[in-house]
């Protein structure tokens, strides 16, 4: 079996209320993402603010050691919950079916409750964006369901490391 292809991972916790000392849903990806063999490259934490948004995902997007950016918290409809509109403008191509999975899957765990996801994923400058939900169990429902294979190289019948890589296909 051919070796993981390990990816350069950024995490950015969006939350008006939590210090990075309190950040579990970050703690979780890192670990996630750790264990399948990938490298956290950056993590912050900042408010759910449109701006600070753009501009921290807009310079791991610019950045060339950054393949993979996960964002948690900002997609509901509450309070100040504006991570689609911060984040959907940098995207050269939307992962429509990013979202409609995940709520799918989400069915299962927390049922109609699901709707109040407004999760989604994007491609820009080669570097995939998620926007996960902020409680750490749509976390480990996203990653355990869909990221752990979509960021694998060895899964088939494809996934998104080639495309990360310059295109460059890994398998045939």
């Amino acid at each position: 079996m051919t070796e993981a292809v390990a990816l350069n991972i950024a995490v950015l916790t969006l939350s008006d209320s939590r210090t990075l000392a309190e950040d579990r849903s970050g703690d979780t990806l890192v670990a996630l993402l750790e264990a399948a063999g990938h490298k956290l490259v950056s993590r912050e934490l900042i408010p759910d603010d449109v701006y600070k948004m753009r501009a921290v995902v807009s310079q791991w997007i610019a950045d060339a050691g950054v393949q993979v950016i996960l964002t948690t918290g900002g997609t509901g409809f509450s309070g100040r919950d504006s991570t689609p509109e911060a984040l959907r403008p940098l995207f050269d191509t939307e992962i429509e079916g990013f979202g409609e999975l995940f709520r799918q899957v989400s069915w299962q765990e927390i049922g109609s409750s699901t709707v109040q996801s407004r999760c989604l994923a994007g491609l820009a400058n080669r570097t995939a964006i998620f926007c996960l939900p902020g409680s750490t169990g749509a976390c480990k429902t996203a990653w355990k369901n869909i990221l752990l294979e979509q960021l694998d190289s060895r899964h088939r019948p494809c996934n998104f490391v080639g495309i990360l890589l310059n295109g460059k296909q890994l398998h045939s």
